[in-house]
């Protein structure tokens, strides 16, 4: 009975000595579970909407501390971490921390546990459940429509690939083929530097060494072979004897003998003739004399160019002029001809590398880049951010709109009352390549206007501007700041009052009614113009409304 009580003695003293040790633990979980708090403001939102999650730590000044990072959030995003703020208390610091979190599908969301080091101690903050929920939609005010259907778009005009490629292998080969001509020429002109009588001799020499006669070619032979003379009588004697005939050349020569230019026999003239003719029948006829007699030919040639060297008198200082005169002249003449093959080679290229750029960026870029085009300077001109009416109305345009008479504005019966103040701004002429008109109507008590009733009136609208063949079309627009309006847009003609041809305008209207009034931006523009269009989307996404502070 006694070891009985000593046990159970013993058994309570060893509960009696955890005790104190136990509850020193749940006293430091608890003062170190009030070092970290969390906050949200909000467990339930929309798709898109914010939810601001803040954590504050206590701690002394000197504490490290890490907070969560942006991915730590998921599923949910954090889009914005704000920098730590530190506030002093009476007897530590307080460090805060704001996550901008959101979620774009619908559903709940858990947001994890987030860990938190201290002096590297590790802290948690307990999830939390938000639910995101669908934006209703009243179909009682906004209406639902079909599908639209396709509509055909002509696709632009390109020119094939491989005709590029053509173009400039044939640019290539036509370089190539301009070079090698240059080439030879002017290997052929270096040949004729040497003096006339050299020339003809090494031409003879070269006729020898060809053994074109033995080959059976005595056209050829006999081509080569007055050609020496022909040239040798072209610089020494006329300067027609390469381009004239047999009786034209034999004439230049009597006559040349007759004034005494040249001192020659009558018999050298003869044999001269006799083998010209030859010649001409070997050329033209295909009556072809005997080898014999083409070498007897050739060595006879030979002998009256020497005749004809020494026949030649000394020129005079006239004849001199004259000769100087003359191949200025040729000179003058291969120059030209030299310039209007390189002009004409360079106006190749520039059309082939036009033709390429053209079908690379297109034909209206090109002639755009070139000429210029209104609405591009437009464009990429300096816009203007201005507020313009009552109710105010932020816009960017490319021009400041200047206020106006009002002439110009769809009517709806709202605007018939007698509170209905209206003030318009616009730029550019109705036939101009870009108009912008923007309308503005207040009342003095809060009126509601049917946005609907503005598209039955746009028909109207543009008939009473002289618009003819009207297309009218109409979709919901919501401006990037969530502001909601119709927009209406399509084609119309216009009459020009100068050559009293049709115009084909495009336009689109956007109508608004904010803080109790109306407002009314009007867009008109050519047809087609791409840089038009892309200023009617830039104007549309700029617009905004004041909100009342």
């Amino acid at each position: 009975m006694m070891k009985a009580k000593c046990k159970h003695t013993t058994d309570f003293a060893k509960y009696w000595f955890w005790l104190p040790t136990f509850c020193l633990f749940l006293l430091g979980q608890t003062v170190f579970g009030q070092q970290v708090k969390t906050e949200v403001d909000t467990t339930t939102i929309k798709i898109g909407e914010q939810i601001n999650y803040t954590i504050k730590v206590s701690a002394e000044a000197s504490a490290v501390i890490k907070f969560p990072e942006k991915k730590d959030f998921l599923p949910l995003e954090a889009f914005e971490v704000s920098p730590t703020d530190t506030v002093k208390n009476a007897a530590d610091y307080s460090f805060m921390r704001r996550y901008a979190l959101t979620q774009f599908d619908s559903g709940s969301y858990t947001i994890p546990r987030q860990r938190i080091l201290i002096n590297n101690q590790t802290f948690y903050a307990d999830s939390l459940q938000v639910e995101v929920r669908n934006v209703a939609v009243d179909t009682t005010k906004q209406q639902l429509f079909p599908i639209k259907p396709s509509v055909e778009v002509e696709k632009p005009f390109r020119v094939p690939t491989w005709l590029w490629y053509t173009l400039a292998a044939l640019l290539i080969l036509g370089l190539l083929t301009y070079w090698l001509l240059k080439t030879r020429k002017k290997r052929k002109e270096a040949q004729r530097q040497l003096p006339p009588y050299e020339q003809a001799k090494k031409t003879l020499e070269e006729l020898d060494k060809s053994q074109t006669l033995e080959q059976g070619e005595v056209k050829k032979y006999y081509s080569v072979l007055t050609e020496a003379i022909r040239r040798y009588l072209d610089k020494k004697v006329d300067g027609r004897a390469l381009e004239s005939t047999t009786n034209e050349l034999i004439a230049y020569l009597k006559n040349a003998k007759n004034e005494n230019k040249l001192y020659v026999k009558d018999s050298l003239i003869g044999s001269l003739t006799a083998i010209l003719n030859r010649a001409d029948l070997a050329k033209f006829a295909g009556i072809k004399p005997d080898r014999l007699t083409a070498k007897e030919d050739r060595k006879t040639i030979e002998e009256h160019l020497d005749s004809l060297q020494q026949a030649i008198p000394e020129p005079t200082e006239k004849d001199t002029e004259k000769d100087a005169a003359y191949l200025e002249e040729k000179r003058q003449k291969r120059r030209k001809k030299q310039w209007i093959i390189t002009g004409v080679s360079g106006v190749v290229i520039i059309l082939v590398a036009v033709g390429i750029f053209i079908g690379e960026k297109g034909f209206s870029y090109t002639k755009d880049l070139i000429f210029g085009h209104p609405s591009k300077e437009l464009l990429h001109g300096d816009w203007i951010t201005s507020s313009y009416g009552t109710p105010s109305v932020k816009i960017t345009t490319p021009k400041v709109l200047v206020r106006q008479e009002l002439d110009s504005i769809i009517q709806i019966p709202q605007l018939q009352q007698k509170d209905a103040k209206v003030t318009s701004f616009a730029f550019g002429p109705l036939l101009g390549d870009f108009h912008i008109q923007l309308n503005t109507v207040s009342f003095k008590n809060t009126t509601e206007v049917d946005l609907n009733k503005t598209i039955d009136k746009i028909y109207e609208f543009l008939e009473d501007k002289g618009a003819t063949n009207i297309l009218v079309k109409n979709e919901e627009f919501i401006t990037p700041e969530g502001a909601e309006g119709i927009k209406a847009f399509g084609s119309f003609s216009l009459e020009n009052p100068i050559t009293k041809g049709a115009i084909r305008k495009e336009y689109a209207i956007l109508n608004f009614s904010e803080k109790g009034g109306m407002e009314q931006i009007i867009l008109i523009y050519n047809q087609k113009d791409a840089y038009a269009e892309e200023m009617v989307g830039r104007i549309a996404n700029s617009v905004k409304f004041k909100t009342e502070d």
